[in-house]
C-alpha cells in the first residue's frame, strides 16, 4: 500500500497557534505530512528560512504523526510532486481566505490534476491569527502570547529587540 503523503506549505514567519492546529489535524489525515517552508516574494520575512525551519521542527517534535519539515523555493505543485504528495493541506481562517485559496486550488489543479487540495477550517478561537499581524503587534510592543507558542513568542520578542520596536 502506498503511503498517503500530504504537503502543508507556508512561510511560517512565525509559526502560530493556528498553524499548529492545522498541522495537528492535517497529520491525522495522511500517513506523512511534509511541512513545506517557503519564502513568499510578496512578504518580508522576520526570520531566515533556516530559522523558520528550526522553529517549525522544534514545535512539531511532540505532534503525533510522521512529520517532516522541508524548505522549498519552487512552484508548490512541483514541490508536491517531488515529495510524492497527493494532497495539499491548506488552513482557512475566514471567508476572505477562501476566495484566495479557492483560486489557488483551481490554478494548482490546472498545473497538476493528480494532487488534491484539502481545506481545514482553523479552530474558531484561532481564526483571527495571522503571522503578519503577530509580527505587527510585536513590532509595536504588544503581547503576542495568545497567538504563538511560548518559545516562538520569546524568539519574536528577541528579534524585535534586535531590529528595534516601532513607535518608540
Amino acid at each position: 500500500m502506498t503511503a498517503r503523503i500530504g504537503v502543508y506549505p507556508g512561510t511560517f514567519d512565525p509559526v502560530t497557534l493556528g498553524h499548529m492546529d492545522i498541522i495537528r489535524r492535517g497529520a491525522k489525515l495522511v500517513d506523512r505530512l511534509v511541512i513545506g517552508v517557503t519564502t513568499n516574494p510578496s512578504k518580508s520575512p522576520m526570520f531566515t528560512i533556516e530559522e523558520r525551519m528550526a522553529t517549525v521542527r522544534r514545535e512539531v517534535a511532540d505532534v503525533d504523526g510522521d512529520i517532516e519539515v522541508v524548505a522549498f523555493d519552487s512552484l508548490l505543485m512541483d514541490f508536491a510532486e517531488r515529495q510524492g504528495a497527493k494532497v495539499i493541506v491548506r488552513g482557512l481562517r475566514a471567508v476572505a481566505d477562501f476566495e484566495y485559496e479557492y483560486q489557488m486550488a483551481g490554478m494548482n489543479q490546472q498545473i497538476n490534476p493528480r494532487v488534491e487540495t484539502v481545506f481545514l477550517m482553523a479552530d474558531v478561537a484561532l481564526q483571527p491569527i495571522a503571522s503578519r499581524l503577530v509580527k505587527e503587534i510585536a513590532l509595536y510592543g504588544g503581547n503576542i502570547a495568545k497567538f504563538v507558542p511560548e518559545s516562538v513568542r520569546e524568539e519574536v520578542v528577541a528579534r524585535v529587540e534586535k531590529i528595534g520596536r516601532k513607535g518608540s
